[in-house]
């Protein structure tokens, strides 16, 4: 009888795990073609604005990449938390950062702050979906956060004006994060139509309509740049 139950376990699931797709791709950044030659960054020639920087349309990273809108049954968030650490050791050299810049959890998941540095932080944010302020806190000494409705959340140090990141709380765990070369992957798709967003801080959002079958993956770039500029 043990058998036959394990048998027909293993078959449920392997039907399970066939009856959903995959969503893969690319995702990049360009300039509008001919806005001016700020496209691979640098300053302008101008005195008045030799101290603005032009956005290196090809450098830029940390795409997310999302289902938006419930999928399925409620996700269950990770029961390990997620980590945003501060640069180790470097803040007196380089400046305080929070890594990653960007990071995008489902709903209910738990952040880790800990303390790396030499020096105290206070890690706040003020942003709708999740306001918070975990106080001062000293090297070595860790604290953490549930962040449990979807939205953006901008996160800073109160002592430190180069510290900011981003959680990103989706309502679903079908995301993915860009790589490097800009490469992405959702799996395990349950089959249906969807709106498939991107999203950068520097840019307009995207989204295009798939539809994912049973049938393997499918394969949805983007190219992401400014828009609403007037016509030259």
């Amino acid at each position: 009888m043990r058998v036959k139950i394990l048998i027909a376990v293993a078959v449920s699931l392997a039907a399970w795990a066939g009856n959903a797709g995959n969503i893969t791709g690319v995702v990049h950044a360009q300039p509008k073609e001919g806005a001016d030659e700020g496209g691979e960054g640098g300053k302008y020639d101008s005195r008045k604005l030799k101290f603005a920087e032009r956005v290196n349309y090809s450098a830029l990273r940390d795409f997310v990449i999302y289902i938006e809108g419930p999928v399925g049954e409620k996700p269950k968030p990770p029961e390990k938390p997620e980590t945003v650490e501060t640069s180790r050791n470097k803040v007196l050299q380089e400046g305080a950062q929070f890594s990653p810049h960007v990071l995008p959890i489902v709903a209910g998941t738990t952040v880790e702050w800990p303390n790396n540095d030499r020096i105290y932080h206070n890690v706040f944010s003020f942003s709708e979906p999740k306001n918070f302020d975990l106080g001062l806190y000293k090297s070595g000494e860790s604290k953490h956060i549930t962040f449990d409705k979807p939205g953006r959340v901008d996160v800073f140090c109160s002592i430190h004006s180069t510290m900011s990141c981003i959680v990103l709380v989706m309502e679903n765990q079908y995301f993915a994060k860009a790589d490097d070369k800009g490469a992405y992957a959702i799996t395990n798709v349950p089959p249906g139509t969807y709106k498939l967003k991107v999203w950068h801080e520097r840019l307009p959002p995207q989204e295009k309509e798939v539809t994912v079958t049973d049938k393997g993956d499918m394969k949805v770039d983007f190219t992401m740049g400014i828009t609403g500029l007037p016509k030259l």
